[in-house]
């Protein structure tokens, strides 16, 4: 069967159907082009780049125009999935019309499809005004990268009734705002299965349990390229950094003992005209 672009109807009648769907990052061409042939529902252009890519301590430092330049690159590799574009810290915090412009740039300049900003019912009229502007909005609660400094650090959320009731809240918010999904990041699993079970929009879950309505993970941790951390929450399914630098011992010795390159790496040229040159 003939695939065709992932629309956010497309993933909310998976959702319906109790199908669950699917979501990795990519920050350039060629990582695009790998998740889109693995048949992924839907890319985020994470902020999550500053870290992994950038090199980065948070995802605080990374601008508007920086996260610009790795849309364009995944939408030129992306012919499938539906792309998402992560609002970075303080493209949207200020003002609910600079707000609404800068998710705008995310469609006009980045090519994605929506967007995606973290926090709850405290942003829920700066979601519904980029909503109302025309522009699909995924919301983003629990554990919020962005404002890891207020958070204490990588903690997860909701653990006690208080904040546990304020994710609830923050949820139905932001449905009510008119966010099409929302990721729950690092909170109790059976909190997150509460949270899908009253919202009538997709759930997208991180750290959040098997109950989500999808499941989201950064690529580059998931397939072992980054190698500063891996939160418990990811499942590393090959390790790449270490392959990798294999690899790359594996050429310094060849190339220092003259195996490579061999003759299949090699052009060649006439007899007789080499006898000419000479």
């Amino acid at each position: 069967m003939e695939r065709r672009k992932v629309t956010i109807q497309d993933l909310q009648a998976k959702t319906e159907k109790g199908e669950r769907f699917t979501m990795l990052t990519a920050y350039d061409y060629p990582t695009a082009v790998i998740v889109d042939k693995a048949g992924i529902d839907a890319i985020l252009v994470g902020d999550s780049l500053a870290m992994v890519v950038l090199g980065l301590p948070n995802t605080v430092s990374v601008t508007v125009d920086e996260m610009l330049h790795h849309c364009r690159a995944v939408a030129r590799g992306a012919q499938y999935a539906l792309l998402v574009g992560d609002m970075p810290f303080m493209s949207y915090q200020v003002d609910v019309k600079e707000a609404v412009r800068n998710a705008g740039r995310f469609l006009k300049e980045g090519n994605m499809d929506v967007v995606k900003l973290e926090g709850g019912a405290n942003m829920a009229p700066v979601s519904k005004a980029i909503v109302d502007a025309g522009i699909p909005v995924m919301g983003h609660i629990g554990l919020t990268p962005q404002t890891v400094s207020k958070l204490g650090g990588f903690k997860v959320q909701g653990k006690d009734s208080t904040a546990a009731q304020q994710i609830i809240d923050d949820a139905l918010a932001l449905e009510d705002a008119g966010c099409f999904s929302i990721v729950l990041e690092a909170i109790p699993d059976r909190l997150a299965k509460l949270i899908s079970e009253k919202l009538n929009i997709p759930t997208i879950g991180i750290g959040a349990g098997p109950d989500c309505d999808a499941q989201v993970l950064v690529t580059h941790d998931m397939v072992g390229l980054f190698d500063r951390f891996t939160p418990k929450f990811v499942k590393r399914y090959v390790n790449i950094h270490e392959q990798m630098v294999e690899a790359l011992k594996q050429y310094k010795a060849e190339v220092a003992s003259g195996a490579f390159p061999g003759p299949e790496h090699c052009f060649t040229i006439k007899d007789d005209i080499l006898e000419s040159l000479y």
